[in-house]
């Protein structure tokens, strides 16, 4: 799925330079990639949302919203697309802010080519990768939601390291009806082994209780 997502991530291009969004969109497409270019942040917001895979390739200086500012608001609304940021001047304090935010890479113009490419495929990678998780993540928690409420107790307590024998105790049930819930546990979140079963509710966030 994830080298899927990749071949068809799109590159979005946002810079108010007509010049430089046209230039960027060949070497996108002579790379293979599928790119949309964009004159303004508010025009990209207006094209959101994007399901797909992808990254931002985005100016630091443009009028009325900034680059910074723009993937300030992508955060704010949840838009996941990773941002290269390219910029005309060598702001350090700004790309070392832009850095810390979680930009891929910040780059000068006039623009390495090699550098830049290489930059918009890590961005790819990165961003097939969270999708991955995400999807991966919703699946088991899809399975989870099918436990009932005295599952999920038994679950937890498994996942805590208790034996039957002792779950029966702490939910005062008896020791046949612990092995019934855990069967039907492990059935319905598709788990062969506790380590399995652990590492997927990790991943879904479920924590043993104290």
């Amino acid at each position: 799925m994830t080298a899927g997502s990749q071949a068809a991530a799109k590159v979005f291009i946002i810079d108010d330079d007509p010049s430089v969004r046209r230039a960027l969109d060949r070497l996108f497409r002579s790379a293979g990639r599928d790119s949309e270019a964009f004159a303004s942040a508010r025009e990209f917001l207006a094209r959101l949302p994007y399901p797909g895979t992808g990254c931002v390739v985005l100016d630091v200086n443009m009028p009325e919203t900034t680059g910074p500012q723009l993937a300030e608001l992508m955060a704010q609304r949840g838009v996941g697309l990773p941002v290269v940021f390219l910029t005309g001047h060598g702001d350090v304090p700004t790309g070392v802010q832009a850095m810390k935010n979680g930009a891929v890479d910040f780059l000068t113009k006039p623009v390495d080519e090699e550098a830049l490419l290489r930059a918009v495929e890590e961005a790819i990678a990165r961003h097939a990768a969270s999708n991955a998780q995400r999807d991966a993540r919703a699946a088991i928690l899809a399975r989870l939601a099918l436990l009932s409420a005295r599952e999920r107790e038994v679950l937890q307590h498994v996942i805590r390291g208790r034996l039957n024998k002792q779950i029966a105790a702490d939910l005062r049930i008896a020791l046949k009806t612990v092995k019934v819930h855990r069967s039907r546990v492990m059935a319905k979140v598709q788990c062969a082994s506790l380590p399995e079963l652990v590492r997927l509710c990790q991943l879904a966030g479920i924590e043993p209780p104290q």
